[in-house]
């Protein structure tokens, strides 16, 4: 699929959350390109939008959650498969409650609807990402990781290595899937989720789906499935690559490449999602490094006060106004503090760093459009952390995310390293003064 897609029209489904039992409705509506996935708590008051991203991941036990402060939506893991199965970039999914509803366990409900809803192919080009390298992610014998797709292909395959021990009412399955939306529709959306019948009495006594009966869930006794029947005879190992597909959408675009998984579970997936994301990271920052600064250094000394040896940002590589920058700062071996600190064993002094980092975020505040002509002068810092020496021949790279603007004051977190490893990171606070005249 070369293009975004988002649905026709909006449609609706209820029904109670697999973990509270709570009744929910949700709600899938059409959003536009580069929106992404957003859930919406609409029974908050204003409501509250919580990108389906793995930031927002909050740890749960055997189920996906993300929140947003105190607010939370859980089990999410069905939904977003069926919008990744279905090839489905970008929707708003509206809840009045804090999980999303059950239904039979699998992603057939939700994948029903939204093929009711229809899909609309949009005028914006699909950006996937193409694993470049292996990563693995394990914990003890259950590991899951990716490694590049067969070149030519823009395909997701998975192999899910399941192993309940030869004794079991499971037993050992293997499944091997490459996702498209038909053979999802038909492989993959109908498979249910499954316990344990030891599993299920301990969540009952939890206090966690109290509400459900053996017809509403998959629960394995020591022969097989409790008053329920199968629908594939691995539906189990089925199920496993429904949630993987849900899991990997936390990317927050479609992944090319191929997954191998055995005896993972939703924070394995996480975490190779969040590894992921880092070398997606890396290699934007690795362009951003060799193009053209958006600020080179006479730029830089058209906003800030600073000049040489105090000026500490060499250039700006990215900036998003109000948001976010990115600026280098190359430490050489004549720079002058060197003289007078550890002189036998040169090591940038940590004050320094701080100031690099608040000059980024200066900058970074100096671009608001209410804040022309003015410059950011320090007010306070908090959470500050030195996690390594920065030493002649380091480049030092500065990142400033802007956490609240105002008039007068301006809140930046902001983070310093070198390479892949990060140095020092702070909270700063900057007030707002009127520029002195030149």
């Amino acid at each position: 699929m070369k293009h975004q897609q988002t649905i026709d029209k909006s449609v609706e489904l209820s029904g109670r959350g697999l973990f509270t039992g709570e009744p929910s409705t949700l709600r899938f509506e059409p959003a536009p390109p580069d929106t992404g996935i957003v859930f919406v708590r609409y029974d908050q008051k204003p409501a509250i939008q919580i990108p389906a991203r793995v930031e927002n991941v909050a740890k749960r036990l055997r189920r996906t959650s993300i929140r947003n402060g105190s607010v939370q939506i859980e089990t999410i893991e069905h939904c977003m498969s069926a919008l990744a199965g279905l090839g489905i970039d970008n929707a708003y999914v509206a809840l009045n409650a804090n999980e999303v509803p059950a239904m039979d366990g699998s992603s057939r409900a939700f994948v029903e609807k939204l093929t009711e809803a229809g899909i609309r192919v949009l005028d914006k080009p699909r950006d996937a990402f193409r694993v470049p390298e292996t990563i693995r992610v394990a914990d003890g014998p259950s590991y899951v990781m990716a490694t590049p797709g067969n070149e030519g292909e823009d395909v997701l395959e998975i192999i899910y290595d399941l192993n309940y021990g030869p004794a079991g009412p499971i037993g050992h399955q293997i499944y091997k899937f490459r996702l498209t939306q038909e053979d999802y529709d038909r492989e993959i959306a109908a498979a249910r989720t499954f316990v344990l019948q030891q599993e299920a009495e301990q969540f009952r006594a939890a206090g966690l789906g109290t509400h459900l009966t053996y017809q509403d869930i998959l629960v394995f006794g020591p022969a097989g499935p409790i008053d329920n029947e199968l629908r594939f005879p691995n539906e189990c190992v089925r199920h496993k690559v429904l949630d993987l597909i849900g899991d990997l959408f936390l990317f927050g675009k479609s992944i090319v490449g191929h997954v191998f998984a055995r005896q993972s579970g939703h924070a394995l997936n996480h975490e190779l999602v969040r590894r992921l994301r880092d070398l997606e990271e890396a290699q934007a920052l690795g362009k951003s490094l060799t193009a053209e600064p958006v600020f080179d250094i006479r730029q830089i000394q058209r906003l800030l006060p600073h000049r040489y040896p105090f000026l500490m940002v060499d250039r700006v590589i990215k900036l998003e106004p109000g948001e976010h920058a990115i600026g280098i700062k190359n430490v050489s071996a004549n720079e002058e503090f060197f003289m007078g600190h550890y002189p036998g064993h040169p090591i940038m002094p940590g004050v320094l760093i701080i100031e690099a980092m608040a000059q980024l975020g200066g900058l970074l505040l100096s671009r608001e459009l209410e804040h022309t002509g003015k410059v950011a002068v320090l007010l306070s810092l908090d959470r500050v952390k030195f996690r390594r020496p920065v030493m002649p021949g380091d480049q030092l790279i500065l990142e400033a995310h802007a956490r609240r603007v105002k008039s007068r004051t301006g809140h930046v977190s902001c983070t310093a390293r070198v390479g892949d490893d990060q140095v020092a990171e702070a909270d700063i606070k900057f007030m707002m003064v009127d520029a002195d005249p030149l």
